[in-house]
């Protein structure tokens, strides 16, 4: 990591504060708050934080029509091997109108949809909420206990997007394949669906991996996933897993918090030890 600051952590992901301690991402709607997606994590405080989705100033030369985010950026390994990365300059992390992000869209890609400017009467999502992109403006996704197919502008008007076909560093199937797969679960329900949330549904048409589905890999007594979250330019923080179903809860309960209520969290676990 050359001159990086790589800060390890000792603690196991049942050690981590979480949004719920059985660890299962809550599917209902909660009285009181106005969930955009709920298939998500649980509600966080301060989630209006200007440190969340805190806009930074363009580079130079960058192009107009965009949206440059001050966010924690993300690599994830298993064993040696990086499977996820979410680092700027290695991919374009800008989001874009819905408009403007169909251009970049074919069938077959994953889309995150972000909820960049909340208001009184709809405050930001839990978390990112993902996608498969199946053409026509349509996407298949995750949402609200069901796999459904809907118009990525009745959906995703106000949001901010993305594409994030590329941060997951498998072998992606074919785009007929992908599609198959998202169209194949199609009015699935909260009982029948094996994936905690819309990134792992996602995730999983792509590339087929059992692993992001709910239980689809088995527990050893080595921890196997690292998650290391870039915080700021020499403050890597790296958490530990035993399976990738855990990681991705934890990078998207970060995610949805931003870099202040993580850096927060992490002052108080480190002050307790």
């Amino acid at each position: 990591m050359g001159n990086q600051l790589d800060r390890i952590t000792h603690l196991n992901y049942s050690e981590l504060p979480t949004g719920d301690p059985s660890g299962i991402e809550k599917e209902e709607l909660r009285v009181g708050v106005a969930y955009f997606f709920s298939d998500e994590e649980e509600d966080l405080d301060d989630r209006g934080q200007s440190g969340r989705f805190g806009v930074r100033d363009p580079s130079p030369g960058e192009d107009e029509g965009h949206i440059v985010l001050n966010e924690i950026e993300f690599s994830a390994f298993s064993c040696q091997e990086c499977i996820f990365s979410k680092i700027r300059g290695n991919q374009d992390l800008n989001v874009y109108p819905v408009q403007g992000l169909l251009s970049f869209c074919t069938p077959g890609d994953l889309v995150e949809l972000l909820f960049i400017c909340p208001s009184k009467d709809h405050p930001p999502p839990p978390s990112p909420h993902w996608a498969v992109y199946v053409g026509q403006g349509q996407i298949i996704h995750l949402h609200r206990g069901e796999i459904r197919k809907d118009n990525l502008f009745e959906v995703g008007g106000e949001c901010m997007g993305r594409v994030v076909s590329n941060w997951y560093r498998y072998r992606p199937l074919t785009a007929e394949l992908v599609l198959q797969n998202a169209c194949g679960h199609l009015g699935l329900r909260s009982e029948e669906i094996c994936w905690t949330n819309s990134e792992s549904f996602a995730a999983w048409c792509r590339f087929g991996n059992r692993e992001f589905k709910a239980g689809g890999e088995v527990h050893t007594g080595d921890l196997q996933y690292f998650l290391k979250l870039h915080l700021e330019e020499n403050n890597i923080h790296t958490l530990r897993f035993h399976s990738l179903e855990e990681l991705i809860k934890e990078k998207r309960r970060a995610d949805a918090g931003g870099k202040l209520r993580f850096i927060k969290e992490l002052s108080m676990v480190e002050r307790k030890d």
